[in-house]
Parts: structure tokens; C-alpha cells; sequence
């Protein structure tokens, strides 16, 4: 089998479990009792546990030089992990299993980036196309799920999760450790040194508000959506929609990175996602304005993502990719994606439900502003 066709299936399954969890979680827990601030404080266990977990493991895989045997223990700990959700439903419960499920489903993601980008060496740059197989997954999971869970009930939720997990770690049986990228004479610079650059503080800060701004879309969109009085099948066609915009991007970023550079790409997908935010906050009861929401998608993270990990392969060489991947994965994705889930739940609670999208606008606007003086600062340099 083609190392590529074996890249793309971790990221089909991965993806697939993410189309699976993320859309339909928070439904899960209120059709069970729970409060928007407790599925808000839920969410924010998930995401929060990546401001930890992929350092802890950026560090191991970092000293000890191998990636694929970290990645798959941790496969396989965050489906035994996972059917914890079967055993009982408390609140207490599921935050505990969360939190331990997360902490190993966050961290093998940025370790697998840092093989994928090892395994396509010089073509790195040629990521997104292997990148938007996870994206196809997601579409699959959340477009099916979303037709299947307007006829049967939520609570075969876990189990679908539990499969796709079942089939991740099968997948990860399938890659190989691609060769160290190093060559002798390359110099091994300090994390330390790299993260007082100016542009990677800046790098990370933007990260941070874009990935802060989507923790209330993760969280409540699709109850958003079925509170605008549309079924569970069309907000999963939506989620769907937008990944397929994602998709689309994916097969051009290659080209869009070389002929504009990463920084305006990614001030600009910033400004888009602001945009989209205050869209969705402003006009929500019109189908064709979601549909057209959800195709911003393809900026917010089509473009900033691929963007953004170009950087990233840029900023920290050799053997700092496991770490400059973790820092990624916790600072935006765990820091930011649990920073936005948590006070969107008492926003969703307290004031309005269109108050979580106009805080996602302003915390993307914000990240617009760090992403000119990111782009100000390299063209200086």
C-alpha cells in the first residue's frame, strides 16, 4: 500500500470520529439533562486537555526519536477509554472519562502531523492533499449521522464513536515511521530560542483567537441551528457543507501558499472567520445565509490550517516538530478551542444564544490584528 494511501486513512478515521463526536455531543448531553453552561463546561474538559497532553507527548516522541509506536498506544488508549461513556452518565463521571479519553485522542493528531510532513519531506508543502482526506471523513460521519439520528436515538451515539475509534487504531497498524528528515550537518535549535521570536509569539497568538472563536460553533451550532426550527439532518448536511468548502481549498492551497506566502493567507482566513461569526449571530433563520456561512468554512479553516502548519514545518526544524506541533495543538486548539466552549456555555446560558457567535466574531477579529503585526513583522525581516 502507498505510504500516502496510509497517511490518508489516519486522517479519514480520525476525522471521521471527530464528524461523529463534535456535531453531536453536545445534543447527547441535553437530551440527557445537561445545562448549556454544564455541555459548554463538557466541551471545554475535550479541548482543554490539549493545552497538556501534546506536549507531554511532542516531549516523548521528541527524546525518544519514533513517533508511530506513540501514536498508536494512544489509539488504542483512547478507545478502551472512551466506552467509559457506557458505564454510568453522570456529570462527574463523563468529565473524568473526558478528560482521560482526550488526553490521548488530542495528542497523537499533532505527532501524526509531524509524520506526515516528515514522510512528504521536500513536497511539504504538497500536505493539504493527503490533509483532505480527514476532511472527506468528516464529511461522511457528520452528513450520515445527521440523516441516521432523525430516525434512531442519540443513544447509539457512543457506540458509533467506539467503532470509528476501532478503526483509527487498525489504520495506524498501517503507517510506517518515515526516516528522520535530518541530515548530519543540520543544527538543532532551541525551543527556548524559537519561541521568543517575534513572529512565532505571533504565530501562536493568532492561532489561539481563531481556534478560541470556533469553540462555540464545536460546541452548540448544531443546537443553534435545530433552534432556528431546522431538523438534525439539515444541520448535519450544514456541518457537512462546510467541510466540503475546506475540501476544495485543500486541493489549491499548495499553489495559494507558494504564490502568496502563509502570513496573508492566514490574516485573511482570519478576517473571513470574523465575518462568518457575525453572519451566523445576525442571520440565522435563513437557510440560504447558513449555507453561505458555512461555506466561509473553507477560510476559517481550510486556508488558516494548512497556512498555519506550513509555518509551523517552517519555524521549528528537525526534531522540534513533534514539540512546534504540540504547541499548536495545545495553544489553539486546547487553550483557545476550551477558552471559547467554556464561556460560550454561560453566554448560551445567561444571555442570548446568539451572544456565544458575536464573542466568537470579536475573539477572530482580534486574531486579525495579531496577524498583521505577524505579517508586518516578517516582511520587516
Amino acid at each position: 500500500m502507498n505510504q500516502h494511501i496510509r497517511l490518508s486513512s489516519f486522517y479519514f478515521f480520525y476525522f471521521a470520529s471527530i464528524g461523529a463526536f463534535m456535531p453531536y455531543w453536545g445534543p447527547y448531553l441535553s437530551e440527557r439533562g445537561f445545562s448549556g453552561a454544564q455541555i459548554g463546561e463538557l466541551m471545554a474538559v475535550v479541548l482543554a486537555t490539549k493545552i497538556v497532553a501534546p506536549n507531554v507527548w511532542g516531549w516523548l516522541a521528541d527524546r525518544a526519536g519514533v513517533r508511530m509506536p506513540i501514536i498508536r498506544w494512544g489509539a488504542l488508549a483512547a478507545l478502551v477509554t472512551f466506552s467509559g461513556v457506557l458505564f454510568y452518565g453522570g456529570y462527574w463521571w463523563l468529565a473524568v472519562v473526558m478528560a482521560v479519553f482526550s488526553f490521548f485522542w488530542n495528542a497523537i493528531l499533532p505527532q501524526f502531523e509531524a509524520t506526515t510532513l516528515r514522510a512528504l519531506g521536500r513536497d511539504s508543502h504538497r500536505y493539504a492533499l493527503v490533509r483532505l482526506w480527514g476532511s472527506i471523513g468528516f464529511i461522511v460521519a457528520v452528513a450520515f449521522l445527521g440523516w441516521l439520528f432523525d430516525r434512531v436515538a442519540l443513544s447509539w451515539l457512543p457506540w458509533i464513536v467506539l467503532g470509528l475509534l476501532a478503526l483509527l487504531y487498525l489504520a495506524t497498524q498501517q503507517v510506517r515511521e518515515p526516516p528522520d528528515g535530518r541530515s548530519p550537518g543540520d543544527p538543532v535549535v532551541r525551543l527556548l530560542a524559537t519561541l521568543r521570536r517575534p513572529e512565532v509569539i505571533a504565530l501562536l497568538t493568532a492561532c489561539f483567537f481563531m481556534q478560541a472563536s470556533h469553540g462555540p460553533y464545536y460546541a452548540f451550532f448544531t443546537m443553534y441551528v435545530e433552534g432556528h426550527g431546522f431538523s438534525r439532518a439539515v444541520a448535519g448536511q450544514l456541518w457537512a457543507l462546510g467541510v466540503a468548502a475546506e475540501v476544495a481549498l485543500f486541493l489549491v492551497m499548495p499553489r495559494l501558499i507558494l504564490r502568496f506566502g502563509a502570513w496573508p493567507l492566514i490574516t485573511l482566513a482570519l478576517a473571513l472567520t470574523s465575518l462568518r461569526w457575525w453572519l451566523l449571530a445576525t442571520i440565522p433563520e435563513s437557510l440560504a445565509a447558513l449555507i453561505s456561512i458555512q461555506l466561509l468554512h473553507a477560510a476559517s479553516y481550510g486556508v488558516y490550517h494548512a497556512a498555519a502548519i506550513s509555518l509551523i514545518h517552517l519555524y521549528f526544524p528537525g526534531r522540534l516538530q513533534g514539540r512546534g506541533q504540540a504547541l499548536y495543538s495545545s495553544l489553539s486548539f486546547g487553550l483557545g478551542g476550551a477558552t471559547g466552549a467554556l464561556v460560550s456555555g454561560y453566554l448560551w446560558d445567561g444571555v442570548s444564544h446568539a451572544s456565544v457567535f458575536v464573542f466568537a466574531a470579536v475573539l477572530a477579529g482580534l486574531g486579525v490584528l495579531v496577524a498583521v503585526a505577524g505579517l508586518l513583522r516578517t516582511r520587516v525581516n
